[in-house]
């Protein structure tokens, strides 16, 4: 069975990352109000995902306000789209096993009758 992705699993950094998959960069105030964290949640799950060189952060000025931009880098796409692929997996042998699960009872079920 796969192992997955620690970093990307929590699911605020999975909000996040998916996010970012989706666009080519966003800003903070965009990410604040799509994932509706604290600024200081935000800023603790943006930092882990930067740390691990999933996300670079760029901090500049618009005029005399700050910007601080977030975009996924290759390594955090490549981590997200591993991700995806890994539970889809988990998925569908969980439905797998739920099916054959089903099929078990019905078939002791007819036996009974």
């Amino acid at each position: 069975m796969p192992e997955l992705d620690r970093v990307i699993h929590e699911p605020a950094r999975l909000l996040i990352v998916t996010l970012l998959a989706t666009v080519e960069e966003a800003d903070f105030l965009y990410l604040l109000q799509a994932t509706e964290l604290t600024k200081g949640n935000l800023s603790t799950h943006l930092a882990k995902l930067e740390e691990a060189g999933y996300v670079e952060i760029d901090k500049a000025f618009r005029g005399k306000i700050p910007l601080t931009l977030a975009r996924l880098t290759r390594e955090g796409l490549d981590a997200f789209r591993s991700y995806r692929k890994e539970m889809t997996a988990l998925l569908k042998v969980r439905e797998r096993s739920r099916s054959a699960a089903r099929s078990r009872a019905i078939t002791i079920a007819s036996q009974k009758a």
